[in-house]
């Protein structure tokens, strides 16, 4: 028996696009000699529909698809194809099997995942049994995504003993940083456990702030991994399933790390603007680090025709980074526009001194004036052209909240806003790596970082240094740690507090900014649900 794991990538709410590409894959798949065909979790209606579950039409819409695909699929083929099911009334998770142009069994998934970026039980009713097929000879069972993540659990519990030969596995499990590996050895641990070859088909694309980097899979009963398809595109993993031989499979060579975090933003970036109709996108580029490496990820991920640049220099720009700004656009071939800002905000200070005083000391209120200054001049352009407009914001400063409401956040995309300011450096000079000359110039990497919105400004005026700042953030954001728990792991306790207190009275601004890729395994956006009311500091 031929498997075929085909990784696709459907846009939510796309139903009938998505059906017409299951179908044209599975027929790409059976002219190859695929007898098994197997697509991801939630094929038919895109992951995550979140509350397009609880509208009764949606799941009736998908319903009429599956009914298509009964006429539309080869009929000597099986095919199992994820989808939204609605029994008496209650909606679930399922996974249809297609064979003899009829549907000849549905399972429904049993363990629902409800943390992280998660929402399941909201949406779903739990699945309570197990389902069985027949396909060549082989018996197969069939899970969903979380099903196989608890080789503990109900559903890998549910089959223990049965003897199936098969277990299918249809998944949309979102990329972090290493979660590959975690998946290799969760789902190694259940094929083990029930002695059975496990086929996991894995979705690949971008859907708002996650992406699906693929990666599909073959393990042999003994937790083997045979074969695995690419990682963030489409692709179509064939695998002779009653042989599982080392010598009949496909092993893609794992990416490193920081081409595979590239890669997410990457992608996570060219189907946000394809999925929503976006033709262009426009960066503020101030000749600073941040603003570089979104630059360059753009044209990267959409070709330099449909990336826009703009410069808004001010009385406290220097002639490094404005200079900067130039050879970066240049060097890239990007559209680049010069704006300064100075008169504007003289005209600004003008009238606004006639409320706070002529003599008034210049202070944060000044300085946030001239973000939202460049915040108004590139919506403005964004309306005027339709472009969108990517924030250049990282994670520690969306963390400390050394950012700006309505100025620096001001956008469509916060690309880079789950990226830790070091591993902003550690991509920059990755990709400058990738080529013969590079595409960012070195002066922007070297010097040391700063908003220049006041004379001689550093970031270290404002926050600890980044590679200090940056693990703690990861043990108090990520890791769940309290001031105890990183005073413990040898942090400065004056600094520890001082960031908690900013992590937490800045969830105001994080509330309020654009989407963004999730690149680490808890970003701010589906992640972490704080209060933004919330005193507790611990």
């Amino acid at each position: 028996m031929k498997a075929a794991l085909v990784q696709m990538n459907p846009t939510v709410g796309a139903l009938a696009a998505n059906t017409d590409l299951i179908i044209s894959k599975t027929w790409e798949a059976f002219e190859e000699g695929a007898q098994l065909i197997v697509f991801p979790e939630l094929a038919v209606s895109g992951y995550p529909p979140e509350d397009l579950i609880l509208k009764d039409h949606f799941c009736a819409d998908c319903e009429a698809q599956l009914q298509r695909l009964k006429q539309e699929l080869p009929p000597e083929a099986c095919v199992v194809v994820g989808a939204p099911l609605s029994k008496n009334g209650k909606k679930y998770n399922a996974a249809v099997v297609f064979q003899s142009s009829g549907i000849t069994a549905t399972y429904c998934k049993m363990l629902l995942p409800n943390y992280g970026v998660f929402d399941e039980k909201r949406l779903f009713e739990a699945g309570t049994e197990p389902c069985f097929f027949e396909i060549e000879g082989q018996t197969a069972a069939i899970h969903i995504c979380e099903d196989s993540w608890e080789p503990e659990g109900a559903a890998v519990e549910s089959l223990k003993g049965t003897g199936i030969d098969l277990l299918i596995n249809l998944s949309a499990s979102p990329y972090y940083r290493g979660k590959l590996n975690d998946r290799i050895d969760v789902l190694a641990q259940t094929a083990r456990k029930l002695g059975a070859a496990l086929l996991y088909c894995n979705l690949a694309g971008g859907q708002d702030e996650l992406v699906f980097d693929g990666a599909s899979m073959v393990f042999a009963p003994d937790g083997a991994r045979l074969a695995r398809a690419k990682q963030f595109e489409e692709d179509i993993l064939y695998h002779d399933a009653s042989r599982l031989t080392d010598h009949a499979s496909r092993k893609e060579a794992p990416l490193p790390d920081l081409e595979e975090v590239y890669e997410a933003l990457k992608l996570g970036l060219k189907d946000y603007v394809a999925k929503i109709g976006f033709k262009r996108v426009v960066v503020a580029l101030s000749g600073g680090i941040d603003s570089a490496l979104v630059l360059a990820i753009a044209v990267d991920a959409l070709g330099k025709d449909r990336v826009a640049a703009v410069t808004m220099p001010s009385q406290y720009s220097s002639d490094g980074t404005l200079g900067d700004a130039h050879e970066m656009a240049k060097i890239l071939d990007v559209e680049f526009h010069e704006i300064a800002i100075k008169e504007l905000y003289g005209a600004f200070e003008g009238e606004l001194s006639k409320v706070w005083g002529a003599s008034k000391t210049p202070g944060l209120a000044e300085e946030n004036l001239q973000a939202r200054i460049r915040g108004n001049l590139i919506m403005a352009l964004s309306n005027e052209y339709g472009w969108l407009v990517l924030t250049t914001g990282n994670k520690s400063e969306m963390a400390m909240g050394y950012c700006t409401l309505y100025g620096d956040m001001a956008g469509g995309y916060a690309l880079i806003k789950d990226v830790p300011k070091t591993l902003v450096f550690d991509l920059c000079r990755w990709r400058n790596e990738q080529g013969a000359t590079p595409v960012i110039p070195p002066s922007i990497i070297d010097r040391p970082p700063s908003a220049e919105l006041r004379a001689d400004q550093k970031d270290t005026d404002s926050l600890p240094p980044y590679e200090v700042l940056d693990p703690i953030l990861e043990d108090y954001v990520e890791n769940d740690l309290g001031i105890g728990g990183l005073i413990a792991n040898g942090y400065d306790e004056a600094i520890v507090r001082r960031v908690v207190h900013a992590v937490e009275l800045s969830e105001y601004k994080r509330r309020q900014s654009p989407p963004g890729v999730k690149i680490t395994h808890r970003s701010f956006d589906r992640d972490r649900r704080m209060p933004i009311v919330n005193r507790y500091r611990n």
